[in-house]
């Protein structure tokens, strides 16, 4: 077949793809309808993910499950922007990790609003000024993160996904040799996330700045030749900073999670956790026993994690089923008087 024949059949296959599509965002509309008759949700993490499943499962050609998950995910958020456009809050600035985080499960098509505080973004969506906001919640390195979970306790609002990126840091900066770097601007973890590359070059003796984030570094370092930005890539990228190094971070398995929040619940994927805040009282084998019940159900708990707000100790748990799971609802029922249900949805990583 000559170069010109495999053009015209790809062009051909193009037309039919055009034609599916609208077909397919044809049925989305009605269901759409449906849906808006009944107040249900037009976002489904559950049944996205059974869709890629089903796909993977009996995919037989050169496309690869991330090539999968690009073209499906992508064609989702078309789809939900076509029916419902809706904005999501994510923890600015652009270019952020959490930005990235987002995107990856909503699309480059939806319509982003970058909020300056992780408690800013729960308000906003308790609000309903937007319909989902996107959070971290942990770090590979350093751990959960208070503001998050001070937030679940608060506010009344469900997780409905997790988002799992992996972390990595560029050294950015308009200088032409290293040795011009006079300071350096970056959020404060990053510095010790990169601390080995800091010392081997020497620039941990001078001046360290901290700001709100690895994105905002990167427009800091653009306005003075002596200085320089631990920052996303893709941040660099965004304002025309010259990379100097990639992937200057001590731990190359560097990962973030982050969840997504709304204020419905999904339906059970047959793949799924579950988070809970668990305040128990402060007498002796009390968690033990809660524990145990777990344990005899044979249900398998993730994370246990202590944490203190407003000087009382509450627990962030988490176990691999859905909350109306058989084996589970009669668990939470039990202590429903000490248990908070954060929500159950889609399990894309077993930890961080």
């Amino acid at each position: 077949m000559t170069l010109n024949e495999l053009r015209i059949k790809i062009d051909n296959i193009d037309d039919t793809l055009l034609e599916l599509y609208n077909e397919r965002m044809e049925l989305v509309h009605q269901v759409g309808e449906l849906k808006h008759t009944t107040g249900a949700p037009i976002y489904r993490p559950e049944r996205e993910q059974a869709i890629l499943n089903r796909l993977k499962s009996q995919n037989k050609g050169k496309l690869t499950d991330a090539a999968i998950d690009a073209l499906f995910l992508e064609l989702f958020a078309v789809a939900r922007n076509l029916e419902l456009p809706e904005a999501i809050a994510y923890l600015g600035p652009e270019a952020s990790f959490t930005h990235q985080a987002a995107e990856s499960k909503f699309g480059a098509m939806s319509r982003y609003l970058p909020i300056g505080s992780i408690q800013g973004i729960f308000r906003e969506v308790d609000k309903g000024t937007v319909k989902f906001g996107v959070i971290p919640i942990e770090n590979s390195s350093n751990g959960i993160v208070s503001d998050t979970i001070n937030c679940l306790d608060e506010y009344d609002l469900k997780i409905i996904a997790e988002v799992m990126i992996d972390v990595h840091l560029s050294f950015a900066t308009l200088a032409e040799d290293i040795t011009d770097v006079t300071k350096i601007y970056s959020k404060d973890i990053a510095f010790g996330q990169c601390r080995k590359f800091l010392q081997d070059f020497g620039l941990d003796e001078i001046e360290l700045i901290p700001v709100e984030s690895t994105a905002k570094a990167a427009k800091l370092a653009l306005k003075d030749k002596s200085a320089a930005a631990l920052c996303p890539s893709v941040a660099a990228k965004l304002n025309n900073l010259p990379i100097l190094f990639e992937n200057v971070e001590d731990d190359t398995n560097n990962r973030t999670r982050f969840f997504i929040i709304s204020n419905f619940e999904n339906q059970s994927s047959g793949n799924d956790k579950t988070s809970l805040l668990v305040r128990l009282p402060n007498t002796p084998g009390s968690l033990v026993e809660f524990l145990n019940d777990f344990e005899e159900a044979n249900v398998n708990l993730t994370k246990i994690k202590s944490h203190i707000v407003e000087g009382e100790s509450l627990f962030f748990i988490e176990f691999n089923g859905h909350k109306d799971d058989a084996m589970i609802k009669p668990i939470l029922e039990k202590h429903q008087n000490a248990i908070k249900i954060l929500g159950s949805y889609v399990k894309e990583t077993d930890d961080v």
